[in-house]
């Protein structure tokens, strides 16, 4: 019989402890899904039971979503703003019996769900989703890319089943809790961590310091700053306010080659600021595209669309010039590789 070694058996009680943990932990995030999905059902009741009082309050019907969101947003935070109290309130609509509503499913699921028009495509997606115990992310790829009609389509349905293991990863429990609705629904602040990779996260850090340290009106607002458009999570990796030009001042950083995608989206994010987040007397802010290539640094600068009164002068005057940026990108970027190289030559 063979000797069991003093590393082998603490390797074994560790395991034992780590599989303890990791079914507690994911127990744990199971409950906060099943209360954030229940009430938000129970809002979105109290919405629609509140609309159909009559003809007297339906007068202030139109206006109770955007006033609940100001006041529930003030006391409980920004997971109550217009757009998820629409939701909850076609949620209850979807599903106005609350036992048919599945606890194997959260929040995200549901939203997900919701976009699906046809009721009885909503169920066949709702049930495969937990037969096949898909992800939020698995979920949205199905739905986008028309899996019920290609399902009934198919001779032979197996293979396209499996396909969705092959494009997306499975799910882990330790996702749910990274999930922004279950932080908004407790209440607590996002890792920046989860959304950064080693060199993007140490470029960022840099270049938020040396915008700082330029002394022409930056103000730090926050990194991987969030905003939720349609359902989507979008974060933006530094936004600052310039109270010399009145302007919020947003800056994503590529590492990789400079597509159109990353255009469009940086686009989209200058819009979204300029449509929700200006206040009165700002200047339209401006969105800052930086590169990191191997072989040189892009820097791209964006504007509001249709805009045809950019004070270009007060601009530049006051942000860093393209080749100031590029010049920053690089240096930072070479001494990230030193250092990466010296902390492999340690012992």
């Amino acid at each position: 019989m063979p000797k069991i070694t003093k590393d082998k058996a603490i390797t074994d009680v560790y395991h034992q402890i780590q599989d303890v943990l990791a079914h507690a932990r994911s127990q744990a995030y199971h409950a906060v899904n099943i209360a954030m999905v229940h009430a938000y059902w129970n809002i979105g009741r109290i919405i629609v039971e509140e609309e159909q009082r009559g003809e007297e309050r339906a007068e202030y019907g139109k206006g109770l979503i955007e006033e609940l969101s100001i006041k529930l947003s003030s006391e409980f935070g920004r997971g109550f703003d217009k757009s998820n109290l629409w939701n909850m309130r076609a949620f209850f609509l979807a599903f106005p019996i609350l036992d048919a509503v599945r606890r194997e499913l959260s929040w995200t699921h549901y939203r997900l769900l919701l976009k699906v028009e046809r009721p009885e495509v909503r169920q066949f997606y709702m049930e495969e989703c937990i037969a096949a115990h898909w992800s939020t992310r698995q979920l949205e790829r199905q739905v986008n890319s028309f899996y019920y009609e290609r399902l009934l389509k198919s001779r032979d349905k197996e293979p396209v089943r499996k396909e969705i293991q092959a494009l997306e990863p499975d799910p882990q429990p330790e996702d749910i809790i990274k999930d922004p609705y279950v932080l908004e629904f407790l209440q607590l602040q996002e890792n920046a961590s989860y959304q950064e990779k080693d060199l993007e996260s140490a470029l960022i850090g840099k270049l938020q310091e040396f915008l700082l340290e330029l002394g022409r009106g930056f103000s730090f607002i926050g990194r991987q700053k969030r905003f939720t458009f349609d359902g989507q999570h979008f974060y933006i990796d530094l936004v600052f306010y310039n109270y010399i030009l009145k302007c919020f001042v947003l800056i994503d950083l590529k590492v990789g080659t400079l597509t159109h995608q990353d255009l469009g989206q940086m686009q989209m994010y200058v819009n979204y600021y300029t449509r929700e987040m200006m206040n009165e007397g700002d200047s339209l802010p401006i969105g800052i595209i930086l590169c990191a290539d191997k072989s040189e640094a892009v820097v791209r600068y964006t504007l509001p669309e249709d805009n045809d009164h950019i004070f270009a002068s007060r601009y530049k005057l006051y942000l860093p010039s393209e080749a100031e940026l590029a010049a920053e990108l690089i240096r930072e970027h070479r001494l990230f590789e030193m250092e990466r190289k010296l902390e492999g030559n340690c012992p």
